[in-house]
């Protein structure tokens, strides 16, 4: 059976089946009524919104099971090896109990599954995310409120963690409900706001944000919570100064972690060959550890901070705190961009490779409910992991199965393994954090390859760097977009203006002073903008369009003007002096008048005056009153009539092939053209302007009497054939105009 999708204007090409199953927009075609056969529910609508919004259930009943499964299941392994330490050591990025890095590793991970349409990236928890996660709870549940006057200390830090882990799950909520709402709307296209230079100068910085947030823990140090602008600094220079404190035993602790940890990660790079998998370096160093935490007695012995109790099972779902909704919208709006952004460009960097396609909204759509659901059991805000997403793939991974394996990983080690890890020193976890920060730190590199490419995107990400350092991850993620956009603004203030010229025995029209073979043709001339013209630059277009014609129009207009006044007022002292010269025909006098001046302007003299000349009374029939005298001579009010030197051009063709949209200032600005320019004696033509630039034109009023659709040509050839047939002359021809 075929379908298709008609409606009172358009009716659509046929569709088969399978090609509806995969859109899911078409219904069948109705036999009365179309437009109203658009609304109306059935089952195939029904099962292709399902289909769309639960991409699971259109992969998984034809899911490969022989070719596919084996990869998927050691893939989701990795994955879950290396998610295991990272979801212990982001859970204290965020300022939270180690085990609800596991929740965020098992709930989130699991929702993506169904609704994801990403086969390759790994959901879970990611530096960034945790540390703006982490920025959050320390500014709103410093350690200053709970631990400065308890009696307690056990009390005040369990306090503390539960108000730390209400506003994470709280913020958590928002963010999906933020994600979900723009996807819903079709939001997606937001991420395009942010560009690559933005993203990883914004990256850059939160790398060294999650850098510094770890000495405490490399050190021992017990330093302050600081928030705001500047807190990169204040805590820089407190662990200067609480250096002499370190602790002994948790600086080498961290050492010889992180010796490990890039020991094995150059070994797999020598082996990556020989071996089918890499090396788990985190699960054998996060083992190795803990065992010899617990055989040394490290926390006694050396005063070595570990993890402590980590409660086995699942926690029971808990309802947001409406109450902290306004403290945390600007934030939960900042971290849902942001996890949608570094999610959605790995996305598609896999989809490119392996030929499928992700969608954006969807997306969106996934990674809300991931941390709405997640956020209703206590899980912090989570995105895609750049290094377990590379693993996943290169480990064979094909869809997310994958990812649904190493969920339930995690869930086994949270019902019955998590308990083992108590004895867990914090600085392994710190160690752990600080060497998968190589990638994004060694992203300075950026600084150097843009600098050769483009200086305006360098600008962008030092700017983006810099803010996102002394103003925190918020703040500075705001600065930047702004940055970003004023840059915009400037750049399409200050577009490309060139002067076209025809390319020998060819219809293409060149820049002149980019093209040695291009040339202007005689008699006209053609101008393009490199930028669209609207408001912000309407008057420098009309500025450069003036320039590079070589023509001062407004001085050339003032004396044309200026001229004209004065012959206005010669004709009146004409029409004055009738009377007294028809009184003198009538006695057979006289009057002198005095034509020897400057500006040709006619004066009356007294009879014996010097350089006279006698005008006779007996005039001709066109010399009669009321005849030919009135008005001025033929040419007389055209610019070589009054003795000024016309342009060098006749015709002036605007090639709008760039304008992409005329707002009420481009229309005025257009308009002025045409005026400006018809008064010194240049017809102007638009070439190449787009379909609903013409409309948008004719629904500002750009066409009357004296503009009208027969100055639009297709092309700026059209527009340069047919004004060299037609030279200074009046409105265009209807006959030769090629309509758009």
């Amino acid at each position: 059976m075929e379908w298709r999708r008609r409606d009172y204007r358009v009716e659509r090409p046929l569709l088969n089946q399978e090609q509806l199953e995969e859109l899911g927009r078409w219904g069948p075609a109705p036999r009365a009524r179309p437009w109203r056969a658009s609304l109306q529910c059935s089952r195939a609508r029904a099962r292709a919104l399902l289909l769309q919004r639960l991409p699971v259930a259109a992969w998984l009943p034809r899911y490969p099971v022989r070719e596919w499964l084996l990869g998927d299941l050691l893939s989701g392994l990795s994955v879950a090896i290396m998610q295991l330490p990272q979801g212990l050591a982001y859970a204290l990025l965020a300022g939270l109990p180690p085990v609800f890095g596991l929740y965020s590793s098992f709930y989130p991970v699991f929702i993506y599954f169904l609704f994801g349409t990403s086969r390759h990236i790994s959901v879970g928890t990611f530096a960034v995310m945790s540390v703006m996660v982490g920025s959050v709870t320390e500014a709103l549940a410093p350690d200053e409120n709970f631990l400065q006057d308890a009696n307690s200390t056990v009390n005040a830090t369990e306090a503390r963690d539960a108000e730390r882990v209400a506003l994470a799950s709280t913020l958590s909520v928002l963010v999906g409900l933020f994600q979900v709402g723009l996807g819903l709307v079709h939001f997606g296209f937001v991420v395009t706001y942010l560009s690559e230079p933005l993203v990883r100068g914004y990256t850059t910085a939160a790398a060294v944000q999650v850098f510094v947030s770890q000495l405490k823990y490399v050190f021992g140090l017990k330093l302050s919570s600081f928030s705001g602008p500047l807190s990169l600094i204040h805590t820089l220079l407190e662990v200067g100064w609480k250096l002499p404190q370190s602790k002994v035993g948790s600086v080498v602790t961290a050492a010889v972690a992180g010796l490990a940890l890039v020991a094995v990660k150059l070994l797999n790079d020598k082996l990556k060959r020989y071996l089918p998998l890499p090396l788990p370096g985190e699960l054998l160093t996060l083992i190795g550890a803990t065992a010899i935490s617990y055989g040394v007695d490290l926390e006694a012995r050396f005063s070595v901070d570990v993890v402590g109790s980590i409660p086995a099972g699942l926690v029971p779902p808990v309802a947001p705190r409406p109450e902290l909704f306004a403290s945390l919208l600007g934030n939960a709006f900042a971290i849902a961009v942001v996890g949608f952004a570094i999610a959605i460009s790995l996305g598609k960097i896999f989809a490119l490779r392996h030929g499928y396609r992700v969608d954006s909204n969807q997306e969106l759509v996934a990674l809300g409910l991931s941390n709405l659901v997640g956020g209703i059991f206590q899980c912090f805000p989570v995105s895609c992991s750049m290094s377990r997403s590379l693993v996943q793939e290169s480990a064979g991974g094909n869809t997310q199965v994958a990812g649904a394996v190493s969920s339930l990983f995690i869930l086994f080690i949270i019902l019955k393994l998590g308990e083992l890890f108590k004895d867990l020193p914090k600085a392994v976890l710190a160690a752990i954090v600080i060497v998968n920060l190589k990638g994004m730190l060694l992203q300075v590199r950026d600084v150097c390859a843009l600098w050769k490419a483009n200086r305006v995107d360098l600008l962008i990400w030092l700017v983006t760097f810099v803010a996102t350092l002394l103003l925190n991850l918020d703040v500075g993620l705001a600065v930047a977009v702004g940055f970003s956009l004023l840059l915009v603004v400037v750049r399409t203030q200050r577009p490309h203006y060139s002067v076209l010229g025809q390319l020998p025995d060819t219809d293409v029209y060149r820049d002149v002073a980019e093209y040695a073979e291009a040339r202007e043709v005689p008699g006209v001339k053609v101008f393009r903008s490199s930028a669209t013209v609207y408001f912000a630059n309407a008057d420098l277009y009309s500025d450069a369009l003036r320039q590079r014609c070589g023509v001062d129009v407004d001085h050339l207009i003032s004396r044309k003007k200026k001229l004209l006044r004065k012959q206005e007022l010669r004709l009146r002292r004409l029409r004055k002096e009738k009377p007294q010269q028809q009184a003198a025909a009538s006695t057979g006098t006289s009057i002198p008048i005095d034509v020897n001046t400057s500006d040709g302007a006619i004066k009356s003299q007294d009879a014996d005056g010097p350089k006279a000349q006698q005008v006779s009374s007996e005039r001709g029939p066109a010399g009669a009153a009321g005849g030919q005298d009135d008005a001025p001579a033929p040419g007389g009010c055209s610019l070589q009539g009054l003795g000024l030197a016309p342009p060098a051009f006749h015709s002036l063709v605007l090639d709008l092939g760039a304008l992409s949209f005329a707002d009420t200032v481009c229309i005025k600005s257009l308009k002025n053209v045409f005026r400006d320019f018809r008064e010194i004696e240049v017809q102007v033509y638009l070439a190449g302007c787009q379909a609903p630039v013409v409309a948008q034109l004719e629904a500002g009023g750009f066409f009357d009497a004296t503009i009208s659709k027969q100055h639009l040509f297709a092309s700026v050839h059209d527009a340069v054939l047919f004004a060299l047939q037609h030279p200074r002359s009046g409105p265009a021809s209807p006959v030769l105009v090629t309509k758009l």
